[in-house]
């Protein structure tokens, strides 16, 4: 007997079950003629258009115009000679009104056609079907369909529509489905490509002109963070993923370009968190003749006019809370900050082990690190103040230790012209007036590589080339790096940097398998892992054995017919 509602896969079935009958259904696709997985299909309409389009259309209305769409089934109505699918596209979903009359009028060469799409499909095809507009006597628009064919037939299913994809981590490591079963994820990366273009567009408006830098290096520099190492086999010699792209741009306005950026990839060996993946985006421009007040308006211009182009507002919400990204921007030294948090002033102090009593006795810690003045005010800046920056900040004149690539401040004595941009208490961006003295340079990367020689793996070498640049002389320069990925966090309302980032970095669920082999008279299979663990898997027929062996895919055989299906020990 037919039902109204939708009709899912028995909820009991293994999912090898279920893949194993929607592979039956595609071989009986092939068997009537058609091939379970098209080439082309002319798609002239998608959901959203059409909805907008015939928004005034009436119920029991139909338009003659044929459209031609293709989606995904997301759920099946079947009620004896009438069929209700919703497909969804890109861009939404629309119903299909399927009619066993019309469909066998037209597609009269397949008198199973409406018998193959009832019985054949399942949640997760993708479907083309042309026909024409009508919305429904119960108001719902549809594509009154005259011919269809399966494009693509999918073998697993869906999550259901109720229970959905709520592990937050297999969201992550199963992004395709993700995507597939929460339109507010795709929205999120849409809008995500339209901050990146907007940002690009703005700056080119400006006359700013991209330029690609290398991703492999001989040295890693630019930051104080821990690269990713890698080997070059041809050459014999060791390179590194860029931490940033500072020096190489730098280089170019050495040659004599003015105004250059780059927005790409950037790859630093640091922990996880809700801030931070190892491979991120960050855009990083540099204007000759400019400096860090310069930044600062650049800042603040690229921020609110991507903000107003992509959201139409510069008062936004995040996690509940009200952002107003209306210009000007509050501008706090970081020692006036510091002492607006705590009342404690590092400026009153020229002996260390004095200023650090006052710190420990304002409830901030000192770690062993820590030595110097400069230092100090950053670890009070981070431990006190750096979270309650709710609304945009710039922070500015940083101590000199702490920025090793920034031009002296002109009027502060161990200062460096430095800022960075806070919102919702997070860092958003970093900008200099860059040091351009390339024996002060120089001092600095050394100093910097006696950290590195002493064992700190975020120390930087010194970059020889860089400084041979310097030597030609750079002019006075303003350069800014700002986090891509934060700033997407902020404007699309999103916790975690995980939730922007399409495919995040996971730990690795491997289950390679490096060999395996069978103890018939104890029923016992011993798989070794590439990850070196070894299992002992229990009572396991020989059969299955057999079947493992000749299997095209050992891990795909393993994961549908053993490792849930057995008792095991482990080995090692």
């Amino acid at each position: 007997m037919s039902s109204s509602k939708p009709q899912p896969e028995n909820s009991s079935s293994t999912l090898e079950e279920i893949r194993l009958a929607r592979l039956e259904k595609a071989d009986k696709i092939r068997n009537n003629g058609l091939n379970p997985y098209a080439y082309k299909w002319d798609v002239t309409a998608h959901a959203h258009e059409l909805q907008e389009k015939y928004s005034e259309l009436a119920n029991g209305e139909e338009i003659e115009a044929e459209v031609s769409v293709a989606g995904r089934i997301i759920a099946r109505r079947i009620i004896g000679k009438l069929a209700f699918f919703n497909l969804q596209d890109e861009t939404g979903t629309i119903q299909l009104y399927l009619e066993k009359k019309r469909i066998s009028e037209v597609m009269s060469d397949n008198p199973e056609a409406f018998n193959t799409i009832t019985k054949l499909t399942d949640t997760g095809d993708i479907l083309g079907a042309k026909g024409t507009i009508k919305r429904t006597d119960k108001g719902e628009l549809s594509v009154y369909v005259q011919e269809y064919a399966i494009l693509t037939k999918s073998l697993l299913p869906l999550p259901d529509k109720w229970h959905g994809l709520t592990d937050v981590e297999k969201r992550y490591r199963q992004r395709y489905v993700d995507l597939i079963v929460n339109p507010e994820v795709r929205q999120t990366f849409r809008r995500r490509a339209l901050i990146t273009a907007s940002i690009r567009r703005y700056l080119e408006e400006l006359g700013f002109i991209e330029i690609e830098t290398p991703v492999l290096q001989s040295e890693a520099g630019g930051a104080e963070a821990r690269p990713f190492i890698t080997h070059h086999n041809a050459l014999d010699m060791p390179l590194y993923l860029r931490i940033a792209t500072e020096l190489h741009l730098k280089r170019l306005i050495v040659g004599g370009f003015e105004k250059v950026f780059e927005l790409g990839r950037i790859f630093r060996n640091e922990g996880v968190s809700t801030k931070h993946n190892p491979e991120f985006t960050s855009i990083e421009i540099y204007q000759a003749y400019a400096d860090y007040y310069d930044m600062m308006e650049l800042t603040q211009a690229i921020i609110t006019k991507t903000a107003a182009e992509v959201l139409g507002d510069l008062k936004i919400d995040y996690q509940g809370t009200e952002i107003d990204l209306t210009p000007p921007w509050r501008r706090v030294t970081m020692n006036d900050a510091v002492k607006e948090v705590t009342g404690l002033d590092l400026t009153h102090y020229t002996d260390f082990a004095a200023a650090k009593t006052a710190a420990e006795a304002a409830s901030i810690s000192v770690p062993d690190g820590c030595q110097t003045l400069g230092k100090l005010l950053n670890e009070a800046f981070e431990q006190k103040v750096e979270n309650t920056l709710i609304q945009p900040t710039f922070i500015i004149d940083f101590p000199k230790e702490i920025s090793p690539l920034a031009k002296p401040h002109r009027s502060k004595e161990g200062l460096v012209e430095r800022f960075e941009l806070y919102i919702v208490g997070r860092e958003l961006a970093n900008s200099f007036s860059e040091l351009t003295d390339p024996i002060d340079q120089r001092e600095r990367l050394e100093a910097q590589a006696a950290k590195k020689a002493a064992g700190d793996l975020e120390a930087a070498d010194v970059d020889e080339d860089f400084l041979t640049a310097l030597e030609y002389g750079m002019p006075p320069t303003g350069g800014l790096g700002i986090g891509i990925d934060r700033l997407i966090m902020l404007l699309t309302n999103c916790a975690s940097i995980r939730d922007v980032i399409a495919f995040p970095l996971l730990k690795s669920q491997s289950m390679a398998i490096k060999s395996f082999d069978y103890d018939g008279g104890k029923k016992t299979l011993r798989v070794e892992f590439s990850h070196g663990g070894i299992y002992l898997y229990h009572d396991v027929p020989e059969e299955i054995y057999k079947d493992f062996q000749s299997a095209p895919s050992k891990g795909q055989y393993f994961g549908s017919h053993i490792r849930d299906k057995f008792g095991f020990d482990r080995e090692i």
